[in-house]
């Protein structure tokens, strides 16, 4: 036998367990690996889950904190406030504080009623002079209008007027819906645009913004509108895009302050018959000296709250002053009658002062209310 054929005949016997031994290596190998696969997804599908998990968490929160807000705080005031002032400065001054007060304390409506009587329905007109029956109702009426538009929208509504001749004086709102030419938000106020619109597209408005935005509507030129935004928008395109929507839209579904509205009463009791809720007025508060204290009172659920100041001389003058009231006491109007400032240190509270004291002594029993209904539900 050659040596040749002796090392063939070895080959097989020697290489036979070698291979057994890398198959099995091999084998232990995919299997390590395929652990590793099945460890690794595992972990994958848990950080997928835990994400969900937290968007969902995220999306439930933020549901929760912009849920809106149903209810409507109104406050009404007579005209005659700014008698007590002795000049023009300090009238328009006064009618800033009267205006930061109620937007501090989220009111939605301020209705200004004539303590004489007179039959005032529009602002129409101009303020001459202490002693002028229904012309401080005018005055300040116009300047808490002027005082709720968003700035770059006053040019368009409020031309030069004697009434504003000091809107300098005033300290700004910086309410929610005054924004920034930058700021980003789901809801803007704008002006129509007197452009005409492309066949089958909405019309323009401009929204305080670098781009006009193109509506979902028609609409008359120069109207003030509400818009909401579209979340994606091109910024490419030469337009932004959204939809008109109700004014009160941001304060029910977005949960947040979009200004307040005025309305002009020629008396008290058109203060309560003339209200622009369909249902009215659910529960009315006066406020005086002679109320009930308001720290041992506690409010009723209610949709739409109106809380009454009286003048220089109180509630009790616009009672008398008002020819369809037969009543002489005024509490027998209001279904709450309070003090909202047990043992005052001055004869008298200002407006301006009682419009402060009084709602911070309400927002509480306010938020009690609707707290203790969001609980039951």
């Amino acid at each position: 036998m050659s040596a040749t054929s002796a090392i063939k005949k070895l080959k097989p016997v020697v290489s036979q367990p070698e291979e057994k031994l890398n198959w099995r290596k091999r084998k232990t190998e995919l299997n390590e690996r395929k652990k590793e696969w099945k460890r690794a997804k595992l972990i994958k599908q848990l950080e997928k889950q835990k994400q969900r998990e937290a968007a969902e968490n995220r999306a439930a929160e933020e549901s929760q904190s912009n849920k809106g807000r149903s209810y409507t705080v109104s406050v009404a005031l007579p005209g005659s406030v700014l008698d007590n002032a002795q000049s023009p400065e300090l009238r328009t001054y006064l009618a800033g504080q009267i205006a930061r007060a109620c937007v501090v304390f989220c009111v939605d409506e301020i209705i200004v009623f004539d303590e004489q009587g007179e039959d005032v329905q529009s602002v129409e007109g101009e303020f001459k002079g202490v002693g002028k029956k229904g012309h401080g109702c005018i005055q300040l009426a116009r300047i808490l209008q002027y005082m709720e538009c968003p700035q770059y929208l006053r040019k368009w509504f409020f031309p030069v007027h004697k009434d504003l001749q000091y809107a300098g004086l005033l300290n700004p709102l910086d309410s929610p819906h005054h924004m920034r030419i930058d700021e980003e938000s789901e809801y803007r106020e704008g002006r129509v645009l007197n452009k005409p619109p492309k066949q089958g597209k909405g019309s323009l408005v401009n929204c305080g913004m670098r781009k006009d935005v193109r509506i979902d509507k028609q609409l008359q030129s120069g109207l003030r509108v509400t818009v909401k935004l579209s979340k994606t928008q091109n910024q490419e395109s030469r337009l932004y895009k959204g939809v008109v929507v109700a004014p009160h839209v941001p304060r029910t579904e977005g949960g947040l302050y979009w200004g307040y509205t005025v309305r002009l009463a020629s008396c008290l009791s058109s203060v309560f018959t003339q209200s622009p809720y369909k249902e009215g007025y659910d529960l009315t508060v006066g406020t005086s000296e002679r109320g009930t204290n308001v720290d041992q009172s506690t409010l009723p659920p209610f949709k739409h709250l109106l809380v009454v100041f009286g003048g220089l001389q109180g509630l009790e003058a616009s009672v008398d002053a008002d020819q369809t009231l037969d009543a002489t006491d005024p509490s027998l109007l209001f279904d709450m009658y309070l003090n909202t400032c047990p043992s005052q240190g001055s004869r008298t509270i200002r407006t301006e002062e009682a419009i402060l004291i009084s709602m911070a002594a309400l927002r509480p029993k306010i938020t009690a209310v609707f707290s203790d209904v969001s609980s039951d539900s």
